[in-house]
């Protein structure tokens, strides 16, 4: 059975463009960021609240590949899939998209799962399951 997709909506803003008009390719891991902060509040809980718990998921591996630009004003579809979770360590895909499936990035994002002391963690078991649908088995 093909894993489940978390889809974010971003319409491109004026602050994320460059003078000539398309995404800073800067902004696009703080789009990433926006889609997987909604994913973990679509599960149930948000960043702050495990912060608050006294796990957090820093980044330790980014991966980006570009194939075209957006534009302001362009509303972008921000695809989310887990490609790993190994102990402490949780792995997400991406796709964005815009308009009828102009491809602009794919990307990997790796996290650890720490305690707020630094100390490697394995996640909770509860968030493991509810992510377990959204694995990519490929």
């Amino acid at each position: 059975m093909p894993a489940e997709i978390f889809t974010h909506e971003h319409r491109v803003t004026y602050a994320d463009c460059t003078v000539g008009n398309h995404v800073y390719y800067g902004r696009y891991p703080d789009l990433l960021e926006a889609a997987r902060g909604e994913f973990f509040r679509y599960l149930g809980k948000s960043f702050l609240e495990y912060q608050e718990e006294g796990v957090i998921f820093p980044v330790s591996e980014v991966h980006l590949k570009y194939f075209a630009f957006a534009e302001y004003d362009d509303e972008l579809r921000i695809e989310c899939r887990l490609t790993a979770i190994r102990g402490a360590r949780l792995g997400f895909g991406y796709r964005i998209t815009k308009g009828e499936g102009v491809r602009i990035l794919e990307g990997e994002t790796l996290h650890g799962c720490v305690e707020a002391s630094g100390r490697a963690t394995r996640l909770p078991p509860a968030l493991k399951e509810r992510l377990q649908p959204y694995l990519d088995s490929e």
